[in-house]
Protein backbone atom coordinates (compact mmCIF):
# COMPACT_ATOMS: atom_id res chain seq x y z
CA UNK A 1 0.00 0.00 0.00
CA UNK A 2 1.26 3.25 -1.00
CA UNK A 3 1.77 5.77 2.21
CA UNK A 4 3.44 9.24 2.15
CA UNK A 5 6.87 8.81 3.92
CA UNK A 6 9.42 12.04 5.64
CA UNK A 7 12.68 11.72 5.37
CA UNK A 8 15.59 14.02 5.71
CA UNK A 9 19.60 14.20 6.23
CA UNK A 10 21.22 14.07 9.84
CA UNK A 11 21.15 17.60 10.16
CA UNK A 12 17.52 18.35 9.18
CA UNK A 13 18.91 21.12 6.81
CA UNK A 14 17.42 18.85 3.48
CA UNK A 15 14.04 17.55 4.06
CA UNK A 16 11.55 15.73 1.69
CA UNK A 17 8.67 13.43 1.52
CA UNK A 18 8.13 10.85 -0.87
CA UNK A 19 4.53 8.68 -1.94
CA UNK A 20 5.85 4.53 -1.46
CA UNK A 21 4.90 0.85 -1.76
CA UNK A 22 7.46 -0.66 0.17
CA UNK A 23 6.07 -3.76 -1.08
CA UNK A 24 7.55 -2.94 -4.04
CA UNK A 25 10.69 -3.21 -2.22
CA UNK A 26 14.31 -2.54 -1.41
CA UNK A 27 17.54 -3.20 -2.54
CA UNK A 28 21.40 -2.77 -1.93
CA UNK A 29 24.07 -3.23 -5.07
CA UNK A 30 27.56 -4.44 -4.56
CA UNK A 31 29.11 -1.57 -6.58
CA UNK A 32 31.85 -0.05 -5.19
CA UNK A 33 29.84 3.05 -4.66
CA UNK A 34 26.77 1.51 -2.95
CA UNK A 35 28.97 -0.68 -0.74
CA UNK A 36 31.44 2.43 0.67
CA UNK A 37 28.40 3.95 1.81
CA UNK A 38 26.00 0.44 2.41
CA UNK A 39 23.38 2.37 0.44
CA UNK A 40 19.94 0.97 1.15
CA UNK A 41 17.30 2.21 -1.78
CA UNK A 42 14.00 1.89 -1.63
CA UNK A 43 12.50 0.61 -4.98
CA UNK A 44 12.60 3.86 -7.38
CA UNK A 45 9.37 5.75 -7.90
CA UNK A 46 8.56 8.49 -10.86
CA UNK A 47 9.71 11.72 -9.88
CA UNK A 48 6.38 13.31 -9.35
CA UNK A 49 6.41 10.60 -6.12
CA UNK A 50 9.02 12.67 -4.16
CA UNK A 51 9.09 16.62 -3.49
CA UNK A 52 11.90 18.21 -1.79
CA UNK A 53 10.82 20.09 0.96
CA UNK A 54 13.85 22.13 2.14
CA UNK A 55 17.66 22.58 1.23
CA UNK A 56 17.66 22.69 -2.84
CA UNK A 57 20.80 25.09 -1.99
CA UNK A 58 22.44 22.61 0.66
CA UNK A 59 22.46 19.12 -1.63
CA UNK A 60 25.63 18.76 -3.18
CA UNK A 61 25.28 15.93 -6.09
CA UNK A 62 27.58 13.51 -7.47
CA UNK A 63 27.61 12.14 -10.77
CA UNK A 64 27.49 8.89 -12.78
CA UNK A 65 26.33 7.77 -16.08
CA UNK A 66 26.73 3.85 -17.40
CA UNK A 67 23.68 1.29 -18.29
CA UNK A 68 22.85 3.94 -20.96
CA UNK A 69 21.37 6.28 -18.77
CA UNK A 70 22.81 9.37 -16.39
CA UNK A 71 22.04 9.42 -12.36
CA UNK A 72 22.93 11.95 -9.58
CA UNK A 73 23.57 11.15 -5.71
CA UNK A 74 22.76 14.11 -3.33
CA UNK A 75 24.00 14.84 -0.30
CA UNK A 76 23.75 17.43 2.48
CA UNK A 77 26.97 19.95 2.00
CA UNK A 78 26.84 20.45 5.89
CA UNK A 79 26.19 16.83 7.54
CA UNK A 80 26.97 14.89 4.62
CA UNK A 81 24.49 12.36 4.70
CA UNK A 82 22.97 11.12 1.25
CA UNK A 83 19.24 11.52 0.64
CA UNK A 84 18.46 10.00 -2.50
CA UNK A 85 19.46 9.81 -6.09
CA UNK A 86 18.07 10.67 -9.54
CA UNK A 87 18.41 10.51 -12.92
CA UNK A 88 17.17 8.37 -15.85
CA UNK A 89 17.86 4.43 -16.77
CA UNK A 90 16.26 2.63 -19.34
CA UNK A 91 16.26 -0.51 -17.34
CA UNK A 92 14.15 1.58 -14.62
CA UNK A 93 11.63 2.78 -16.98
CA UNK A 94 13.07 6.09 -17.62
CA UNK A 95 13.23 8.85 -15.13
CA UNK A 96 13.22 7.83 -11.60
CA UNK A 97 14.16 8.91 -7.63
CA UNK A 98 14.90 6.32 -5.21
CA UNK A 99 15.34 7.45 -1.53
CA UNK A 100 17.92 5.99 1.33
CA UNK A 101 15.35 4.31 3.49
CA UNK A 102 17.99 5.41 6.40
CA UNK A 103 17.36 8.69 5.32
CA UNK A 104 13.36 8.36 6.40
CA UNK A 105 12.36 9.69 9.55
CA UNK A 106 8.76 7.61 10.18
CA UNK A 107 9.63 4.40 8.65
CA UNK A 108 9.83 2.53 11.62
CA UNK A 109 11.86 -1.25 12.05
CA UNK A 110 9.41 -3.22 11.11
CA UNK A 111 7.93 -2.17 8.19
CA UNK A 112 11.29 -2.03 6.51
CA UNK A 113 11.73 -5.56 7.89
CA UNK A 114 8.60 -6.60 6.30
CA UNK A 115 9.75 -4.89 3.01
CA UNK A 116 11.18 -7.35 0.08
CA UNK A 117 14.78 -6.81 -0.49
CA UNK A 118 16.91 -7.67 -3.25
CA UNK A 119 20.32 -7.56 -3.90
CA UNK A 120 21.98 -6.48 -7.46
CA UNK A 121 25.95 -7.49 -9.04
CA UNK A 122 26.47 -3.53 -9.51
CA UNK A 123 30.22 -4.65 -9.07
CA UNK A 124 29.92 -7.15 -12.40
CA UNK A 125 27.37 -4.79 -14.07
CA UNK A 126 25.39 -7.81 -13.70
CA UNK A 127 21.96 -5.90 -12.60
CA UNK A 128 19.55 -8.87 -13.12
CA UNK A 129 21.95 -11.39 -11.22
CA UNK A 130 22.24 -11.15 -7.23
CA UNK A 131 25.98 -11.00 -6.00
CA UNK A 132 27.61 -14.82 -4.29
CA UNK A 133 27.85 -13.15 -1.07
CA UNK A 134 25.94 -10.52 0.56
CA UNK A 135 25.85 -10.33 4.28
CA UNK A 136 28.30 -7.10 3.88
CA UNK A 137 25.81 -5.27 1.79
Amino acid sequence: MKRTYHGSCHCKAVTFEVDLDLASGTGKCNCTFCRKQRMWKAAPVKPDAFRLLTGKDTLVDYGSSGDGGEQQHHFCKICGIATHNDGSLPMLGGKFVMVHVAALDDLSPRELLAAPMRCADGLNDAWENEPEEVRHL
